[in-house]
């Protein structure tokens, strides 16, 4: 009989959300553990639990290359009593990692993970269950959604071990890379060992091992938490860091971060690091027909920027949270520059603009008189009518000014998000209109709320969609939305912020709330461009995200693709700095690299996970294939796919392989040329029942054509143009009528066949992504398959000059994240 009694299915599915940091009360939330402590006995000089198993090894070993980490978490366990226990393997991984493999070995055998689509491994636990196996699902919080459990069973006197690999692309900030791994083995452990090994394509700067850190909690870094590590430096380009606490270390180091000593060391340990620039272009690498372009220039000055910070004072923010958010603004509010400028939004049931020098001159929008007086309006006011002061230089009397008017501001009444983020884009329009100085300033909001929309507009999906409408008709401003507390929609905010070039963060109701918003204001404090794209040559493809409306000083830009049989082109970075228009281009183009084609994986399946949250319905299946037939590829652990663990040679371990080989097939003849023309695929053929098309992955259905047509000379009938056209959108021809216009319900208006229009006119609502430009039809063939008819198409129409027919288009580069 095995050591180990194993008779189970466990299924292991992640869902990828925000970990910002830990709560305070809670000592037990980065975990790589067999379990907790409780009754103890002596052995050896160390206090081990008789009820869990005692780890005798514990390794991580992380090989980082090119910034891309993988790394392997061993722990080894044994059963030193006479009875059966149970062994739990609990790591929680960083939230921008995937896992990539798990093994146990047990009693002398290995049970290899596999990863399946999270449906179909849900599936197999459940019969798994039907059938009478002990079966595992494991379930996560919200706070925990990164955890990964798995427990077994042990027999007396008897050994298991755990093997899990995750891999990450390391993430610059503040002009540093930053790798973290979180410990917890829940007990001492003789032999535990972290080995970074770290090589790059460049030479290795300002390495450096600080302080552990709880992982509850933000602070001063503590002189004593000094992880003491071995940092060996092997040549410019690699180095490896070791750190191998003794026993008595791993106590004193608990005792220095709050916990248990006989719980052994709880906390996180870091690696920072940096590599030589080009100050201009970046650095492409290749390897294989992949590549990966990092780019962070060094010698850009600062853009000058006008920063609006909403701020909520509603009801809900009372207590700590409006005294946190007092002391965050003065913290933030003093690390302005001296050729920035600002405005503040107070809102609550009613938005105010603060009024620095007449504080009482303030005006509450949309009801005039108080904060505390509600009633619903269109959301057609005229802002017209409201006087809202200018932006403040950011100087220091100014900037007095508003600390004092924060430190008084007092919580009352409802939530009008809707309100407050318009005001503040009016603010970015007023600003941009009036230019303090002459200067042009890059706009940024700052958005901080507590809670859902109470007043008046309270449906998230209008929300998102008004604020996203209003901004594109500006000189479009990144919104960035910090959330306090856990009645928060995260996901609303995630996508109001995703879809106005920003991001999220949830601040964390901890003392060092005020640590969290500084250390997030400091990672947008530097705006360097706006507008930057990424140019290629005509042999790239399926390239990942190429334009980016800001780029922060001290972060970096990373956009990786395949590359033709022909040597990859330099490409060029084009975007708006502080001195105008700037063009850059990367010196040199480096080979060999390693891992370039995960890290291009790893970076597409990440986007196309993005990119599902904010589609329409209809692209959110395609979207949703193509990022689960890359995670099955390259055995990525995702939000669409799970780990299935099970007993080993009863799976069939060719499942991945096929995928992998029938996603090569789809590759290569999906109905698009790699420039976003549609080419008919070779094999296109469509399959009949009853009479009727039936839709698969390439064939699109299309309505059954009259046998008349009222299409004239007025449309150039027999231009190519229009052949080509009209052979990508049947409907079209039967739809214009005897000169050649096409009614849509807001009138008739002609294709535009022979015009050449530039106008770079924002939309919303493309077929695949909320975001594009209006664009003529016959400009825009990378989504002509998807405007299966009249219909489909007026949802996506625009019009250009008021006499032109479009389509909202979406950036056919990026796009191409879906033609993989």
């Amino acid at each position: 009989m095995d050591s180990v009694k194993l008779k189970f299915v466990v299924i292991i599915a992640l869902c990828f959300g925000v970990i910002f940091a830990a709560p305070a009360d809670s000592k037990h939330s980065l975990i790589v553990s067999s379990t907790e402590s409780s009754n103890r006995e002596t052995n050896n000089s160390l206090k081990i639990n008789s009820d869990v198993p005692r780890i005798y090894q514990m390794h991580v070993k992380s090989n980082i290359s090119n910034r891309f980490a993988r790394t392997t978490i061993t722990s080894k366990v044994r059963n030193i009593v006479t009875k059966s226990l149970e062994a739990v393997f609990s790591i929680v991984l960083p939230e921008t990692a995937f896992i990539s493999g798990f093994i146990m070995e047990i009693g002398g055998k290995n049970y290899t993970a596999y990863v399946k689509e999270k449906e179909e491994a849900k599936k197999e636990y459940e019969q798994a269950v039907a059938s009478g196996l002990g079966a595992a699902h494991v379930a996560v919080s919200v706070r925990d959604s990164n955890r990964f459990t798995i427990s077994v069973n042990m027999e007396p006197q008897s050994k298991a071990a755990f093997y899990l690999t995750y891999e990450e692309l390391l993430k610059r900030g503040n002009g540093y890379y930053e790798q973290v791994i979180n410990l917890h083995p829940g007990q001492p452990v003789k032999d535990l060992r972290v080995e970074v090994l770290i090589a790059e394509s460049r030479k290795i700067v300002d390495l450096k091992a600080p302080p552990l850190r709880s992982g509850n909690e933000i602070g001063n870094e503590n002189a004593d938490l000094d992880p003491r590590a071995d940092l060996k430096i092997i040549d410019d380009k690699t180095a490896i860091v070791r750190f191998n606490p003794n026993l008595e270390r791993q106590k004193q180091l608990a005792h220095l971060l709050g916990t248990n000593e006989d719980d052994g060391l709880a906390g996180q340990f870091v690696v920072q690091y940096d590599v030589e620039r080009d100050p201009n272009g970046g650095e492409v690498l290749i390897q294989d027909g992949y590549f990966v372009h990092f780019f962070a220039p060094t010698e850009l000055a600062p853009l000058p920027k006008h920063i609006v910070f909403v701020l909520d004072t509603s009801s809900s923010m009372e207590g700590e949270k409006i005294k946190q958010l007092k002391e965050a603004m003065d913290n933030i509010l003093g690390q302005l520059h001296t050729n920035d400028s600002f405005s503040l939004v107070e809102f609550n049931t009613n938005a105010k603009v603060l009024d620095l020098n007449n504080p009482n001159a303030s005006v509450w929008y949309p009801h005039e008189s108080n904060a505390y007086n509600y009633e619903e309006h269109s959301d057609e006011i005229n802002f017209e009518k409201y006087t809202f002061p200018n932006a403040y230089l950011a100087d220091s009397g100014n900037i007095k000014k508003a600390k004092d008017i924060v430190s008084k501001l007092i919580v009352r009444g409802g939530t009008d998000i809707h309100s407050a983020l318009k005001v503040g884009l009016r603010l970015v329009e007023l600003a941009n209109s009036r230019k303090i100085d002459n200067i042009n300033r890059q706009p940024i909001i700052v958005f901080l709320t507590d809670g859902d929309p109470t007043v008046r507009i309270t449906s998230t999906e209008d929300i998102t969609y008004k604020i996203t409408t209003f901004n594109v008709g500006l000189r479009r401003s990144p919104i960035f939305a910090l959330s306090f507390g856990e009645l928060v929609d995260k996901e609303f905010l995630k996508k109001l912020a995703f879809l106005n070039a920003g991001f999220t963060k949830h601040i964390y109701e901890a003392a060092d709330a005020a640590l969290q918003l500084r250390g997030f204001y400091e990672q947008i404090s530097s705006p360097l461009l706006a507008n930057v794209t990424f140019k290629y040559g005509p042999s790239v493809t399926s390239l990942t995200k190429t334009n980016f409306p800001i780029h922060f000083g001290g972060s970096e830009l990373i956009v990786s693709g395949k590359y033709g049989t022909n040597n990859l082109s330099l490409p060029i970075i084009k975007g708006w700095g502080a001195a105008g228009d700037v063009h850059l281009q990367p010196l040199v183009i480096e080979r060999p690299a390693s891992n370039i084609e995960r890290l291009w994986a790893y970076l597409t399946i990440k986007q196309l996970l993005e990119l599902k949250e904010v589609a329409d319905t209809n692209m959110e299946k395609k979207i949703k294939k193509k990022a689960l037939d890359l995670a099955l590829r390259y055995s990525f652990v995702t939000s669409v796919s799970s780990l299935v663990v099970v007993k080993p040679n009863s799976t069939d371990a060719v499942e991945t392989e096929k995928a992998s080989s029938q996603d090569e097939e789809e590759d290569y003849d999906d109905g698009f040329d790699r420039f976003g023309g549609y080419q008919p695929p070779a094999n296109h053929k469509q399959q009949v029942q009853g009479g009727e098309p039936t839709p698969t992955l390439h064939t699109t259905l299309r309505p059954k054509l009259p046998s008349t047509t009222t299409v004239t000379s007025a449309v150039a009938e027999g231009s190519s143009k229009y052949k080509l056209l009209v052979t990508a959108l049947p409907w079209l021809k039967n739809v214009l009528n005897m000169n050649g216009i096409l009614n849509l319900p807001s009138g008739g208006y002609k294709l535009g066949l022979n015009e050449t229009i530039t106008d770079n006119v924002d939309c919303l609502k493309s077929p695949i992504f909320l975001i594009g430009h209006c664009s003529l039809l016959h400009n825009c063939p990378h989504v002509h398959s998807l405007l299966t008819s009249l219909n489909v198409y007026n949802r996506h129409a625009c019009i250009l000059r008021n006499e032109y027919a479009g389509v909202c288009c979406p950036d056919k580069l990026f796009y191409s994240l879906l033609q993989l």
